[in-house]
């Protein structure tokens, strides 16, 4: 398509009717609608989103509610002043790793365990008149989970040795609870009474008709033989027989001093635990200050929290109204400096991806990843893009009248994927049509690729060398750096997560191999990986497994679009999930962008020798001579072969198998492509028209 921008010009009387339909008012029709969103932020949900925490962190600067929702609504229990941290978390199955007076002994074991990607607490209660610190570890489900963790625990030596003597022993959600105090300092008191009588003790709430009851819950048993144990030892204490098991099925708040985000003795936040059962947490905000959550980057959120357990877990939930949703999804999908078009094309489709998926994550609507679509919550909302939600308040994109399934990603790469080819099931108004992406590629540096005088490779930025002026016999420019700390990087764009090569310094000389426009979201550059590192991601995701090194990889099979639907290695089909499953199946130290892409076998070297003979080289296992300037031949063993061509471009062949990616788009590329709405508006299009072209045969209505 080579008319985007033709929009005022087109004569053709077809054209003239397709533009005037395209740009018609939004139909009025009844329309699916939401008053609030349920946004999942951690959530237990095997098979489709895992993701979870023991503890989260909230906070507001003018204070919250906390209390239980309940079918008939919401009942506040009390207030958390403005400021001031807490915690929400389960009271479930855990293992009891330490206990000792020394708070500096409990953070090591603590610091351990999470140094080995474990789940702990730092806890403490008081016992003779002074604070005994406790580390537990895990959030289990059952008696039988934590058992089978505390096998695991016991063989820790390097832990053992941090205990200091202590026995790590189970610790569960079964205890005893004295009747209602009269106050949380009553509590606090009743609290320290047993455990001078050498008992864990703690405080706890419920519901009362003025909003809290204070009481004491002793104990932490894991089965009901060592509750009934606990029961008849506590019994002997001072008011001990007042004490009754608790109803794990009933609602209550066990609060807990919490030091895993003070590492201070002397500084905790009160740590709320709630049964891991049916009870529904609700905290709110008692301002209009949104809630802040510091386990997402203490990013602050409008609306809502709801907690509770769910499949055994901590689910965390942000409800709100759905239209101030979009205010935060449509300013961290798009910048809110594109023209509003584009922007109320992107809420309209946020708004309609949103009511077509439903409760599609079992006690929320969606999750606030690009699982579903990036919410970031209050910190990202700019006034343009809140402006493109109002402007477009209730309106959804409909096909054959039910709301679409409105994907979209960052960059098309020029052409969008049809949905047939990515998902595998065709979809009507996912078709794939010319996108004009190109604006990503704007006020962007190029970079050189390079060889050190140490034989590595790599990308430099253009503005960290200078022309020296000076070639080498092959024709290729020297380079020089001017400045010294800079960094040689594997691909021609600055990439946190994969390491540099090194580090050169100024007045350096490399060789220029090529020179290439920085990586951006329509056209990239990856790799070369070698085998052995494409082996890992490629068996992370393979059905059947790859058991051999990889030696060849090709595409095999392509979509409408050009997109690799089907790889080869090693001449065998690939077996994955899905077609857009070979973007992380090829990424190394991150996905592929996009499926979009060509693949270069950079081990492989086509030789030819005397009366015509060709012969492939692709790895080191085969030898390749090289004749010097004397008639002297030698196998060469360097780690690239470099070749030059009739026109003076080089190739750098490495010495084993490994492949280089070159590609364009960013994204699944299937429906509306950001950068192609962005392109779209520049041209003068509207919101209607840029919605109509990515969505194929769609209508345009509002509630």
């Amino acid at each position: 398509m080579k008319h985007y921008g033709r929009k005022l010009t087109f004569t053709v009387i077809a054209l003239l009717v397709l533009v005037t339909s395209i740009t018609a008012v939004p139909i009025q029709a009844a329309v699916p609608s939401l008053q609030d969103i349920r946004v999942a932020m951690y959530l237990s949900l095997p098979g489709k989103y895992d993701q979870t925490i023991p503890a989260a962190t909230f906070q507001s600067a003018q204070g919250m509610k906390l209390g239980v929702r309940l079918p008939e609504g919401v009942i506040d229990w009390l207030s958390i002043p403005g400021g001031e941290a807490v915690r929400i978390g389960l009271d479930d199955y855990k293992v009891k790793l330490m206990e000792s007076k020394s708070f500096a002994s409990a953070w090591a074991v603590y610091q351990y365990v999470i140094g080995a990607k474990g789940t702990a607490s730092v806890t403490s209660v008081i016992k003779n008149g002074a604070p005994h610190y406790q580390v537990f570890e895990g959030a289990y489900l059952s008696s039988a989970e934590a058992t089978a963790a505390l096998a695991r625990l016991h063989a820790d030596t390097a832990m053992s040795a941090l205990l200091q003597g202590f026995k790590p022993e189970l610790h569960g959600p079964l205890r005893l609870e004295t009747p209602p105090l009269g106050s949380k300092q009553a509590a606090q008191a009743s609290a320290i009474s047993y455990g001078a009588a050498g008992f864990d003790a703690y405080v706890a709430v419920r519901g009362a008709a003025n909003g809290a009851a204070y009481s004491v819950m002793v104990g932490g048993a894991a089965t009901q033989e060592e509750l009934a144990k606990l029961q008849a030892s506590a019994a002997k204490a001072p008011s001990g027989a007042s004490l009754k098991p608790v109803d794990t099925s009933s609602s209550y708040m066990l609060i807990r001093p919490d030091y895993g985000n003070t590492a201070n003795a002397n500084a905790s936040q009160e740590l709320y635990m709630l049964p891991s059962g049916t009870m529904k947490a609700w905290l709110s905000p008692l301002g209009e200050a949104p809630i802040q959550l510091q386990e997402r980057f203490n990013r602050t959120y409008r609306g809502s929290f709801e907690l509770s357990a769910y499949n055994g877990k901590l689910a965390v939930v942000n409800e709100l109204p759905f239209e101030q949703y979009l205010y935060s999804v449509v300013a961290t999908e798009m910048y809110a400096a594109w023209p509003l078009e584009a922007l109320k094309a992107q809420a309209v489709a946020a708004r309609s991806y949103a009511l077509n998926k439903g409760f599609g994550f079992g006690i929320a609507h969606v999750v606030d990843t690009t699982l579903s679509q990036a919410y970031y919550g209050t910190g990202v909302e700019k006034p343009s893009t809140t402006e493109a939600v109002e402007a477009t308040k209730g309106e959804v994109a409909l096909y054959n009248g039910k709301v679409i399934e409105a994907v979209f990603s960052s960059s098309a790469g020029g052409r969008t994927a049809d949905a047939g080819d990515i998902w595998g099931n065709a979809i009507p108004y996912l078709q794939s049509v010319p996108s004009p992406d190109e604006a990503s590629e704007a006020n962007l540096y190029h970079w050189h690729r390079i060889v050190t005088p140490e034989g590595q490779i790599g990308y430099i930025r253009e503005d960290l060398v200078r022309n020296t002026g000076m070639t080498t016999a092959a024709g290729s420019r020297i380079l020089e750096l001017t400045s010294s700390g800079t960094n040689l990087r594997r691909h021609p764009v600055i990439q946190e997560s994969v390491p540099v090569i090194t580090q050169l310094q100024q007045g350096a000389r490399v060789i220029e191999l090529e020179r290439v426009m920085e990586s951006n979201p329509m056209r990239w550059v990856r790799g070369p990986f070698t085998g052995e590192e494409l082996l890992a991601t490629v068996n992370a995701r393979a059905n059947p497994k790859l058991t051999t090194p990889i030696k060849s990889l090709a595409i095999s099979a392509k979509g409408v679009s050009g997109r690799a639907t089907e790889l080869t290695v090693n001449g065998t089909k690939l077996g994955l999930p899905s077609s857009d499953s070979i973007r992380s199946a090829l990424g190394v130290g991150g996905s592929l962008p996009s499926t979009l892409f060509q693949v270069e076998e950079t081990g492989k070297v086509v030789v030819q020798g005397a009366e015509g003979q060709v012969s492939t080289k692709s790895d080191s296992s085969s030898k390749l001579y090289v004749m010097g300037a004397d008639g002297k031949s030698a196998a060469y063993s360097g780690d690239y072969l470099y070749a030059l061509n009739s026109e003076g471009e080089i190739r750098a062949a490495t010495k084993d198998a490994a492949f280089a990616f070159s590609g364009t788009g960013n994204g699944h590329g299937v429906g509306l492509s950001q950068y192609g709405a962005l392109g779209l508006a520049q041209q003068g299009y509207d919101y209607e028209y840029i919605l109509k072209y990515y969505y194929k045969g769609i209508t345009i209505a509002k509630e």
